[in-house]
């Protein structure tokens, strides 16, 4: 039997790569939402920064989908529910990657008129969940790589 692999230093390229924008977003954020609209460039950066999380969030799951064979998506969330069905991610988690997308949306799509108040209410409550994601692909991981350790070469 033939464990197949995942591009295990990839996502953890990635995994680090949100880990360093949402702590460059964290340490920038500034406890009100006053402050965050005058923020001018500062705020534009916290903007990508998170963009650039996200699109890192959906490119991971894409990765491990498609390494493990786990189905042919027709969209995100087919890749979503596989990783949901093969007890990579939970469904809790999949509700809040499913906000991640909504907020990059409107960061992508509707860029001029974001409402400030409303994004830095959503980034003040929802940060964390950057971590939670890299937290359970991280234990997938350990998991994966274990398992694949144990099983040996063929014979």
């Amino acid at each position: 039997m033939t464990k197949k692999g995942v591009r295990e230093t990839i996502v953890r390229i990635k995994i680090k790569e949100i880990d360093d924008g949402v702590s460059l977003v964290r340490e920038h954020l500034p406890s009100t939402a006053q402050e965050f609209r005058n923020l001018g460039l500062v705020k534009d950066g916290i903007y990508k920064q998170i963009e650039f999380a996200i699109e890192n969030v959906f490119d991971i799951c894409a990765i491990i989908n498609t390494d493990l064979a786990l189905g042919v998506p027709g969209e995100d969330e087919d890749i979503l529910e596989h990783l949901i069905q093969n007890g990579i991610i939970s469904r809790a988690m999949r509700e809040k990657i499913h906000g991640m997308k909504g907020f990059r949306n409107i960061i992508v799509h509707r860029y001029g008129n974001i409402d400030d108040n409303l994004a830095f209410q959503l980034l003040k409550e929802n940060i964390g969940d950057f971590f939670s994601f890299n937290a359970e692909i991280e234990k997938f991981l350990k998991m994966h790589h274990s398992v694949a350790s144990f099983s040996g070469p063929d014979r």
